[in-house]
């Protein structure tokens, strides 16, 4: 049986933290638009705030479809599932508004993620939760943590910020989503030193 939240007490916390993926759906307002899901799930590239808002890290490497829709519309659903552990789904849905390298905000907020170190780093995505459920869970299957993946880090490392944000500026809907939103701010600003 499900249960709705007015806030993200200490138990709900602890669950969205052990996690080691989570889910991120948004969509545009054209019913002809794509909705967009994306994994996310870099070790220390999400954090509760406070009691309804939580923040994850933006990396480079895919589309900015979930920028994009959070500049349109805000809308946003994170979702983890417990795939260890007793069976769980916990939903926030909320507004979302990312928070861009020159952003007076970003140098406030970066420091609260222990994964802030990694290259890539395009934006924050800050979630004020309107909605905190659970829901059983007892479809979802047993999987095992084997591991982060380092590709991605590998391969954005070998790249100066400069390098970094060229590519940015050569990759299919990163500026402009594949409907056709404003999407990540091009040029991409330096990163805060």
């Amino acid at each position: 049986m499900g249960k709705l939240y007015d806030r993200i007490d200490d138990r709900l916390r602890s669950f969205i933290e052990e996690q080691k993926i989570f889910f991120v759906a948004t969509a545009p307002l054209s019913e002809n638009g794509h909705v967009n899901v994306s994994p996310k799930g870099l070790s220390g590239s999400l954090v509760v705030l406070d009691d309804r808002t939580v923040g994850y890290l933006d990396f480079g490497g895919s589309n900015a479809e979930t920028i994009a829709h959070l500049r349109e519309n805000a809308r946003i659903t994170l979702m983890w599932c417990a795939f260890t552990g007793p069976p769980k789904i916990v939903r926030i849905h909320g507004r979302g508004e990312p928070i861009f390298r020159d952003d007076p905000r970003f140098v406030e907020l970066i420091g609260r993620f222990p994964a802030a170190h990694l290259p890539s780093l395009r934006a924050i995505i800050v979630v004020t939760a309107e909605r905190i459920s659970d829901t059983c869970g007892y479809a979802v299957p047993f999987m095992e943590y084997r591991g982060e993946r380092t590709l991605h880090t590998e391969f954005f490392s070998r790249k100066t910020d400069e390098e970094f944000a060229a590519y940015c500026e050569t990759k299919p809907y990163v500026g402009t989503s594949i409907d056709g939103l404003p999407g990540l701010p091009l040029p991409l600003p330096p990163r805060p030193a």
